[in-house]
């Protein structure tokens, strides 16, 4: 850190070069905007799964009714 600052925490001014901050800002987006798509989709996942095992509970249960009856 800059030895002149006199409140490092307010006034703070990063050392080297801004073009590096800027790939590094874009890099972080890019990052959260992949987890955001990802997380999207896990829940569409998530979803899609559930609606499958709903559909093979309620064909299970009337297969087992059917057997059930025919006894």
């Amino acid at each position: 850190m800059n030895a002149q600052l006199k409140d490092p925490m307010y006034t703070f001014k990063p050392e080297g070069p801004t073009q590096m901050l800027i790939y590094e800002n874009l890099a972080r987006s890019r990052t959260r905007e992949a987890e955001q798509v990802a997380y999207t989709h896990r829940l569409a996942r998530r979803m899609h799964t559930a609606k499958r095992w709903e559909r093979v509970s309620k064909w299970a249960a009337e297969r087992a009714h059917r057997l059930g009856s025919s006894l």
